[in-house]
């Protein structure tokens, strides 16, 4: 008996989105959204600063890269917007030739992120170390810790009760009650009790006035030029690179933090197009925030894109329709928030006495260096980057050391058979040569690979070379025991690279 064939109304219903159909989702996602629209507005203003640029257009970037990257991103629930790495990226740029440039370089890195991810540049994530991972992660919590220090000096003794009161709920609100996101009562309530009460503290207009309409999508006011292109490209490439380095980690974590899978070259080429469509209204450009990611999964458990649209929508709303109320806002409870995202995003386990005792050396010291490198610049790609080095140089080392060279005399003295075990490669390969008594050995010697794998140049060139000091002294080596891949290897290169 054949089965039914589902009915158009219910595969329709299959491809809904959750939110579509479950009102707790759309609850969650909607309040998601606004509390994260309103941790992006300091943020924005502060990354335009950084760049050098109107604080608007900061904001107009958070607007468009994560209405954008709802759409087009391969990551749902991940929050993209103007950034502090972007922005460090294209300041100079700014400053030397002007906003024009900066736009120009903005559209151009999106066109690079779009051409590295259809080239697959996002399957090499799969090479970061976890190590470099945890240190990325706990590297970015002390970052927005310190972040968050300016906004706590030098400022009325009004600011530390709030502060207080601030953490208080955000720590007591979610044993009550999750209905609503406790960072959203937080500002709310203590937004309020300053209105209220007419404290003076310092607020979000402080930090720069909020737009009052909707950006115009436009060109760069550049010549379109080869001089041009040559100016704004390595810019461009430069945030490209930092751009897709740091969304595709956020994407990893988050991948992590809901036990799902996300499509990494959707998101590079999303990332791309955000920036494109960033570029044409003039912003500044952006990638994936991990902070206020955090606030929107971890914090606010948000999991589909419709609280990414909503959070640059709100943001929108709020600058232009509710400016005068937003511009209110204390400091102080938006510090309060990101106190508590540095908090929950921190690695505590790894630092731990106990996983300290258990974890191989090697492993915490790749975590250490790549929490000090991206403290130390602020930059978390340069952390990756040479955490990701450092991880790869002491794997190198710890695999070369376990390779083993014996000898064995045969019983009339005319042959040795030297017996060689573990990968051989640059660093193992590079000792190679001294392991032999090339003047004490018979004239039969036989190299036997059998326990062994042949994995580059470097070992056969070093294989070349025993074999040429034995030719000297007149005799013969022989290598046996080669694999498939190690002997095409060997036979292909055998020979060929005296002249390197």
């Amino acid at each position: 008996m054949p089965f039914p064939l589902p009915s158009a109304a219910a595969r329709l219903r299959g491809l809904r989105p959750d939110w579509l159909s479950d009102p707790a989702v759309w609850r969650t996602e909607v309040l998601a959204g606004l509390v994260v629209a309103l941790a992006l507005i300091p943020e924005a203003i502060s990354f335009s600063v950084i760049a050098g640029v109107d604080p608007k257009i900061g904001l107009f970037s958070a607007f468009t890269m994560a209405v954008t990257i709802a759409v087009v991103g391969g990551r749902r629930a991940m929050i993209s917007a103007a950034t502090g790495a972007v922005a460090l990226v294209i300041a100079p740029l700014n400053r030397e030739h002007g906003l024009g440039y900066l736009v120009a370089a903005v559209l151009l890195a999106g066109v690079f992120q779009i051409v590295l991810g259809a080239l697959g540049v996002a399957r090499l994530m799969r090479f970061v170390p976890r190590s470099v991972m945890v240190g990325f992660v706990n590297a970015l919590a002390i970052l927005i810790f310190l972040t968050q220090l300016p906004e706590l000096e030098h400022v009325p003794w009004a600011v530390y009760p709030l502060f207080a009161a601030g953490i208080a709920l955000l720590v007591l609100l979610p044993r009550l009650t999750t209905a609503v996101p406790a960072p959203l009562v937080s500002i709310v309530a203590l937004t309020a009790v300053t209105v209220a009460a007419g404290i003076t503290v310092p607020t979000v207009g402080d930090k720069g006035e909020l737009p009052s309409s909707l950006p115009h999508p436009g060109l760069p006011d550049v010549p379109f030029t080869a001089d041009t292109l040559l100016t704004i490209a390595p810019y461009a490439f430069a945030m490209a690179l930092v751009g897709l380095m740091e969304s595709l980690m956020t994407a990893r974590i988050v991948d992590d933090l809901t036990d799902t899978r996300s499509d990494k070259t959707r998101e590079a080429v999303g990332q791309g197009i955000a920036n494109i469509v960033t570029g044409l209204f003039g912003g500044m450009g952006g990638c994936a925030m991990i902070g206020q990611t955090m606030i929107n999964v971890k914090v606010s458990g948000a999991r589909t894109r419709l609280s990414t649209f909503l959070a640059g929508s709100f943001l929108m709303v709020l600058c232009v329709l509710f400016g005068p109320v937003v511009s209110r806002m204390p400091m102080a409870a938006l510090v309060a928030v990101m106190v508590m995202v540095s908090w929950a995003t921190f690695d505590r386990h790894s630092v731990s006495p106990a996983t300290l005792r258990r974890m191989p050396a090697g492993e915490t010291a790749v975590m250490v260096v790549t929490v000090v490198c991206v403290v130390a610049t602020g930059n978390l790609a340069v952390g990756v980057v040479v955490g990701s080095v450092t991880a790869t140089a002491l794997f190198a080392r710890r695999v070369a050391r376990h390779t083993g060279i014996t000898s064995e005399t045969s019983p009339d003295g005319t042959t040795v058979v030297y017996r060689v075990t573990g990968q051989l490669f640059f660093a193992s390969a590079d000792g190679l040569a001294a392991h032999f008594a090339y003047a004490d050995d018979p004239d039969r010697v036989v190299v036997d690979l059998s326990a062994a794998h042949i994995w580059d140049a470097s070992t056969v060139a070093a294989l070349d070379a025993v074999a040429a000091r034995y030719a000297q002294r007149g005799k013969t080596l022989e290598i046996t025991g080669l694999n498939a891949p190690s002997a095409h290897l060997h036979g292909t290169l055998s020979g060929e690279l005296a002249a390197a």
